[in-house]
């Protein structure tokens, strides 16, 4: 590919089943795809940014529909690898009178693959900001390689290193997360942070401008904080910090509602906005896509964004 990319991430896919009836007793689950560095990539894709992504499929019975459903979305997979083996799946369920059901089924598959040669620098190079998360670092020692071995080439580059730790206790230790980020902490330009379950369990940092500055001080330029305590999210850049409440009170499903909320400030930041400018994006995005049920069907388009801007 010769043209040049907004946003490159790396990471895992996985089949998406989800139902508005409990797992126990549902009859029929819808069929979709996603993943958390997954689910940016479509985000800043359906905004208009060119997005490539990084991965491996495994050729399960799931390969063409994983294959299919990414080209016609327009995102750039002349990285993404076929190895045999199979494809990563969880379950998500939003029962009517009670708690939301999950359930995940991700070891030894194709994205635990991942590895250093899955990396080329000039694909790399050709683009504007290079993404990932803890989740994708988690996936296999190898694939922690290919992690930094992409950042350090994007850092060489110019190309802008965006992170989210994304800590899940289902996943990996809060020590080991942790390490995962010093590995890479160097190359960061922006940090994507949720309050709770990143600032508070791995750096052990309660207060949202007390982790600002502490990553101003690692020489992190830009640093949002989510906030689901105080309804809103912090953003710090150029010494300023500024804090903006979320306006969606309509939450049926906030999974991976982070995650499309990061895929829309980086949009905006390949567009040329600052980062005050790119939280509006953000928070749009994130308020509309957690209004229905599943990770990536329900980003929104540009036009939605638009006009949910317009409404706030």
């Amino acid at each position: 590919m010769t043209e040049k990319l907004d946003l490159i991430t790396i990471g895992e896919s996985l089949i998406e089943f989800s139902s508005s009836e409990s797992l126990t007793f549902a009859e029929n689950l819808q069929k979709y795809y996603g993943g958390d560095t997954l689910c940016t990539a479509i985000a800043a894709l359906r905004l208009g940014a060119k997005v490539g992504y990084i991965t491996k499929v495994g050729m399960d019975p799931f390969k063409d529909y994983l294959l299919d459903s990414w080209q016609n979305e327009g995102l750039d997979i002349s990285q993404v690898k076929l190895v045999n083996g199979y494809n990563g799946i969880y379950f998500i369920a939003l029962p009517v009178d009670s708690e939301k059901e999950f359930s995940h089924y991700r070891k030894r598959t194709a994205a635990t693959y991942l590895s250093v040669d899955d990396i080329d620098e000039d694909y790399i190079k050709n683009s504007k900001v290079f993404y990932t998360t803890g989740i994708t670092q988690s996936l296999s020692l190898n694939a922690k390689e290919a992690v930094q071995k992409a950042y350090k080439i994007a850092k060489e580059n110019n190309v802008l290193c965006a992170y989210d730790p994304n800590y899940a206790q289902s996943v990996w230790s809060k020590q080991e997360a942790k390490e995962a980020f010093d590995e890479i902490a160097e190359y960061i330009d922006i940090l994507f942070l949720n309050q709770y379950r990143d600032g508070e369990k791995i750096f052990d940092i309660e207060s949202p401008e007390k982790l600002i500055r502490h990553f101003w001080d690692l020489g992190v330029k830009t640093i949002v904080v989510r906030s689901a305590k105080e309804n809103g999210c912090y953003t710090g850049s150029d010494g300023n910090i500024i804090f903006d409440e979320y306006k969606n009170h309509e939450i049926i499903d906030a999974t991976s509602t982070g995650d499309a909320f990061n895929g829309a400030f980086l949009y905006a930041i390949t567009q040329g906005m600052s980062a005050f400018e790119a939280i509006r994006i953000a928070l749009a995005t994130g308020s509309l896509q957690a209004m229905a049920v599943g990770a990536i069907k329900s980003i929104p388009t540009y036009e939605q964004v638009v006009n949910k801007l317009k409404e706030i």
